[in-house]
This record gives C-alpha cells, sequence and structure tokens, in this order.
C-alpha cells in the first residue's frame, strides 16, 4: 500500500524541482526557442514570463496538480491491489 501522504508530497517535491529547472533552463535558451519555451508555460492559467509573482503563482499551481496527481494514483494503485481472502 502507497501513503497517499508521502506520495502526493513526493510528486510535489518532484514537480517543484522540475519547475525551478525549467525556469533556468528558459533563460539560457537562444531567441527562437526561448520564445517557443516561454509560450509553453503560458498554458498555465494567468502566467506572465519574468514577472516574480507570476513565478510564483505558476509554482503554486503546479504543485497543487502535484498534490491532487499524485493523491490520485497513490488511491488507484491502493485500489488495484487484489487482496487474496482464504
Amino acid at each position: 500500500m502507497l501513503s497517499k501522504i508521502k506520495y502526493s508530497g513526493l510528486c510535489l517535491l518532484g514537480m517543484e524541482i522540475f519547475y525551478v529547472l525549467c525556469l533556468a533552463y528558459g533563460s539560457l535558451l537562444s531567441e527562437k526557442a526561448q520564445e517557443l519555451h516561454h509560450s509553453l508555460f503560458q498554458l498555465l492559467p494567468w502566467f506572465v514570463w519574468g514577472n516574480p509573482v507570476s513565478m510564483v503563482w505558476g509554482a503554486v499551481l503546479l504543485g497543487i496538480f502535484a498534490l491532487i496527481a499524485g493523491w490520485y494514483i497513490a488511491w488507484m494503485h491502493n485500489a488495484s491491489l487484489v487482496v487474496g481472502k482464504k
């Protein structure tokens, strides 16, 4: 059995690390690639590239998504386990 809280927390941690790395990588790209990278981030609601408040909002939003996804994945895993009766 997976712990929903622990698994969700690990998903949150992984998402936040990935988010910070993506922000850092996006600032290192050349002109055309940077435009594409920035436009992908703008798929997040109310996200504006370069605005510090918006970047914190992106971290919060992706964190919420990661918590929900982690909880759901752990729940589905636990629900799929077959408990043998004897």
